[in-house]
């Protein structure tokens, strides 16, 4: 089940991401941190009430950000839709004991079918260069590169920008 997260639930969500941080630093993927996903980027989710939980069994095991507001970084970014009613993916996590299982498509059609429900235009989101797998998934997704962009408290290496047009 994928439902709106709760404030109490943030620590179970940040356990996830810090597991998945640590699972993709042991495969050499620099994405995520110790600093990265933060509890204050969580609670600004929360606030904003675009954080998702998906529960298996009553436990947390998944999460993802649904947003329709455009970080800065993404201005610069010459996408294939007007900057007006785009939706953004950030901080989608899948427990690494979990994953492998469909979870993570799971998350991702939850997020596209709700963007075509509120007539969006397309959406947005971003993934290290260096992370293949994520690149492979959100290609077979059918979504298209676009430029890239830097965040240097997270990685040196840039992040490839994709865009789905709905």
């Amino acid at each position: 089940m994928i439902r709106r997260a709760k404030k109490h639930e943030i620590t179970d969500i940040l356990g996830i991401t810090n597991s998945c941080a640590e699972d993709m630093i042991k495969k050499g993927i620099f994405q995520w941190n110790k600093n990265y996903p933060s509890r204050e980027a969580f609670e600004r989710d929360l606030d904003r009430n675009e954080l998702y939980v998906l529960e298996k069994n009553e436990i947390i095991i998944g999460c993802i950000v649904i947003s329709d507001f455009m970080d800065k970084e993404y201005i610069p970014i010459h996408w294939d839709t007007p900057n007006t009613k785009n939706m953004y993916i950030h901080r989608l996590a899948v427990h690494p004991d979990h994953q492998g299982k469909g979870y993570a498509s799971l998350l991702m059609d939850f997020a596209e079918d709700l963007a075509k429900t509120h007539n969006f235009l397309s959406i947005r989101l971003d993934t290290l260069s260096k992370n293949k797998r994520n690149i492979s998934f959100y290609t077979a997704r059918g979504y298209q590169q676009k430029e890239d962009i830097y965040f240097p408290h997270k990685s040196e290496f840039p992040f490839h920008c994709y865009e789905l047009v709905l």
